[in-house]
C-alpha cells in the first residue's frame, strides 16, 4: 500500500500528545478523578466474587460443612459486591459524558476563537470540509481516547491488586499471566507509524467529502442551471470511493491489531490454564485457587488487550492533535488546550452591548500606497499575464492612496476585476496587505483585522451570509435586544415593510443562507445587522446590486439624513454616484481618477465608459 508524500508526512507538534491529554484532564479534574475512582472501585468490587468462589470451592473440596451463617455471609458478600458495582457504575455514567463534552467543547471553542481572530484569507489553512472534519472527527477521537485513560488506570489498579493476591498462591503461574503484555507492547510500538499514516489519510479523505458536500449544497441552483447533476454525482462517487479506500485501510488495520492483541491474550490464557492443570495434578493448586485464577484471568486479559488498544488509540490521538493544531495557523500549540469558560449546560451568557469609540471618533481616514497581489496570480505570472503586467493580474491592487473625511460619502467604482472588493478587503484586514499603511486620525492602524470592527467600522459584503435562524437572530447576532435600536436598524435598511408582511415577523426562519428571502431582502437584512451596531465608518460592497432603484434611493436618502454618517461604498449605480462626495475610479488595480462625479466624468474615459455602460471591443458582458 503506497501513499503520497503529503499523506506520509508526519504531523509534528510542539507539545507531546500526553501533555495535550493532561491539559484536558486538568480542565475539569474533579470530573476525571471522580470518574476514575468510580471505575477503580467498580473493578475492586468485582474482585469479591472471585474470593468468595475460592473459599466456597475449597470448602467443598475439603468436605467442610458450611453452616447457615457461613453461607449467608458468602451470599451477603456477593450482594454487597453487586450493589457496590451498580452504585459505582452510576457514578461513572454521571461523570463520563460531562467530562467528554466539556473537553470537546474546550477544543472546539479554542479552535473557533483562533479562526475568528485571523484575517479571512488566512483563517483556514485547508478546505472548509477539512476544517469540519477536524472540529468533529478529530475532537471526537481525542475525547474517546481521553476517557479510556480512566479504564486503563482502573485496570492497572485491578491488575496490581490481583497480582498481589495471585502471587501468594502461585508465583510462577502469576508471572506467566503477564507474558502476553510484553508481546502486545512490542506489536503496538512496531505498528505505531502505520497507525498514524492510515488515520491521517482517512481523516483527510473524509474532509474532502465533507467539503464537497458543503460546496454542492451552497451551489444547488448553479448546478441545476448548468445541467451538471451527473458530473457532480460522479465527482461525489469518486471522492466517496477514495474515502472508502482509506477508511477501510484504517479500520481493517485497527481491527487487525485488536485481533492480534486478543489472540495473543487467548494463547497466553491457554498456557496459564495448562500450567494450572499441572499444578493441580501435583497437589500444589486447589480447586478454589483454580476458580480464583479463572475469574481474575478474564479481567487480567481485558487489561492486557486494553493496554494494546489504548497504545494504538494514543497514536491516533497524536494525529488528531496534529491536524487540529494546523488550524491554529502559527499560534502556540498550547492554545488548543488553553483553559477558559465553556457553556455545556445552563444558559448561555448575555453578551454586552458594543460601546462607542469615545474620543477616538473618526475625523479622517488615510490610505497610503496600499498594495496586494493574489498569490495564485503571482505563481501563474510566468506562464500567462493576467490583466495589467504592472500590478500582477486582475483583482490585485497597487499603490492605492486616498482620504475619507468624516460625514462624507465615498464611492469606489470600476469594472469587474478592477480591484474594488480587494481594496475593501485589504483595508478591513480580511486580506493581509503586501505594503502600504492605513491611518485613523493620523495614527497608524497596526492590525486592521481587529481594528475595523464595531465601533470603529461595520461592513456589509457583496454576498452577505445569513444563518439558518430567525431574522432577528441574524440581525442581532448575540447582541442584547433593544427594541428601539432594532426598529431604527430596520428603518435604515428599508426593511420595515418587509418584516410587517412576514407572518412571523422578526421571528421568521430565513432558511440556509437566507434561502426563504429574496436577494434584496438578504442584502437589507445584512445592512440592518450593520446598522444595529455603533460604527464610525459604514462600508458597503455593492449593497444595491440586488435592490430596485426606488429602494436603493430610499436607503441612500436615509443614510444621508443621518448626521455625521461616514460611508465608503463600492457601487456602479447612478444613485450612489450622484450622491458621492468623492468617487474613486479603479482600473487594473490602480486609481485612474478621483473627485466628484462631474470632475471624473471629464477627466476619466474609464468613468465615462462606466457611466454610459460602454464596452471596449471584444469585452464580454
Amino acid at each position: 500500500m503506497s501513499f503520497n508524500a503529503e499523506v506520509d508526512a508526519p504531523i509534528k507538534t510542539d507539545m507531546k500528545t500526553w501533555r495535550f491529554l493532561w491539559q484536558l484532564i486538568a480542565f475539569r479534574p474533579w470530573l476525571f478523578w471522580i470518574n476514575c475512582l468510580g471505575i477503580i472501585f467498580l473493578f475492586v468490587t468485582a474482585m469479591v466474587p472471585g474470593l468468595v468462589a475460592r473459599d466456597f470451592f475449597n470448602n467443598l473440596a475439603a468436605n467442610v460443612d458450611m453452616d447457615d451463617l457461613g453461607l449467608v455471609w458468602l451470599i451477603a458478600w456477593l450482594l454487597m459486591s453487586a450493589l457496590g458495582r451498580t452504585a459505582f457504575l452510576v457514578v461513572c455514567q454521571a461523570t463520563n459524558a460531562p467530562f467528554m463534552l466539556t473537553g470537546a467543547a474546550l477544543l472546539q471553542k479554542n479552535l473557533l476563537r483562533r479562526i475568528m481572530d485571523l484575517p479571512a484569507a488566512k483563517a483556514l489553512p485547508s478546505s472548509p470540509g477539512e476544517a469540519i472534519s477536524r472540529f468533529r472527527d478529530d475532537v471526537d477521537s481525542v475525547t474517546e481516547v481521553l476517557i479510556t485513560v480512566n479504564d486503563l488506570i482502573a485496570s492497572t489498579v485491578f491488575a496490581i491488586i490481583a497480582l498481589a493476591v495471585l502471587m501468594t498462591i502461585n508465583a510462577g503461574i502469576t508471572i506467566s499471566v503477564f507474558l502476553p503484555l510484553t508481546v502486545v507492547i512490542v506489536v503496538a510500538n512496531m505498528a505505531s507509524k502505520r497507525i498514524a499514516i492510515y488515520r491521517k489519510a482517512n481523516r483527510e479523505a473524509t474532509g474532502q467529502v465533507t467539503g464537497f458536500l458543503a460546496e454542492v449544497f451552497g451551489a444547488v441552483q448553479a448546478v441545476q442551471v448548468a445541467g451538471a447533476d451527473e458530473q457532480v454525482g460522479a465527482q461525489f462517487r469518486r471522492l466517496n470511493d477514495h474515502r472508502l479506500k482509506f477508511a477501510v485501510r484504517d479500520r481493517v488495520f485497527e481491527q487487525l491489531l485488536e485481533s492480534i492483541f486478543w489472540n495473543t491474550v487467548n494463547l497466553g490464557t491457554g498456557l496459564v490454564l495448562l500450567f494450572a492443570g499441572q499444578a493441580m495434578a501435583g497437589g500444589d493448586f486447589t480447586v478454589g485457587d483454580f476458580a480464583l485464577f479463572i475469574y481474575y484471568l478474564a479481567w487480567m486479559t481485558d487489561f492486557t488487550s486494553l493496554f494494546g488498544i489504548i497504545l494504538a488509540h494514543y497514536r491516533q490521538a497524536g494525529v488528531s492533535f496534529g491536524r487540529m493544531t494546523t488550524l491554529l495557523a502559527g499560534a502556540p500549540d498550547s492554545r488548543l488546550v488553553q483553559h477558559g469558560p465553556v457553556y455545556v449546560t445552563g444558559s448561555l451568557p448575555t453578551l454586552p452591548g458594543i460601546a462607542g469609540v469615545g474620543a477616538d471618533r473618526l475625523h479622517i481616514l488615510q490610505v497610503a500606497a496600499l498594495s496586494y497581489r493574489y498569490p495564485e496570480i503571482e505563481q501563474a505570472e510566468d506562464h500567462k499575464s493576467a490583466g495589467s503586467p504592472e500590478n500582477g493580474g486582475r483583482g490585485s491592487i497597487l499603490e492605492i492612496s486616498f482620504e475619507i473625511e468624516r460625514a462624507s460619502f465615498t464611492v469606489i467604482t470600476g469594472r469587474i476585476g478592477s480591484g474594488k472588493t480587494t481594496l475593501l478587503h485589504v483595508m478591513l484586514g480580511l486580506l493581509t496587505k503586501d505594503s502600504g499603511e492605513i491611518y485613523w486620525n493620523g495614527v497608524r492602524v497596526e492590525d486592521p483585522d481587529t481594528f475595523f470592527v464595531p465601533p470603529h467600522s461595520a461592513y456589509t459584503p457583496q454576498v452577505p451570509r445569513l444563518f439558518s435562524d430567525t431574522l432577528k437572530d441574524n440581525i442581532l447576532m448575540g447582541l442584547p435586544e433593544d427594541e428601539a435600536e432594532l426598529s431604527e436598524a430596520l428603518h435604515m435598511a428599508v426593511m420595515e415593510q418587509d418584516v410587517r408582511g412576514m407572518e412571523q415577523g422578526l421571528d421568521t426562519l430565513v432558511g440556509s443562507k437566507g434561502i426563504r428571502l429574496s436577494g434584496g431582502q438578504v442584502q437589507r437584512a445584512a445592512a440592518a445587522r450593520m446598522f444595529v451596531r455603533p460604527a464610525e465608518l459604514l462600508v458597503f460592497d455593492d449593497l444595491s446590486s440586488a435592490l430596485d432603484v426606488e429602494t436603493e434611493q430610499t436607503l441612500w436618502d436615509r443614510l444621508g439624513a443621518r448626521p455625521d454618517t461616514t460611508v465608503l461604498a463600492v457601487s456602479h449605480r447612478r444613485a450612489a454616484l450622484r450622491r458621492a462626495d468623492q468617487i474613486i475610479v479603479l482600473k487594473n488595480g490602480t486609481i485612474e481618477a478621483a473627485g466628484k462625479l462631474d470632475e471624473v466624468l471629464v477627466s476619466s474615459a474609464e468613468m465615462r465608459r462606466l457611466w454610459h455602460g460602454e464596452k471596449e471591443p471584444g469585452e464580454e458582458d
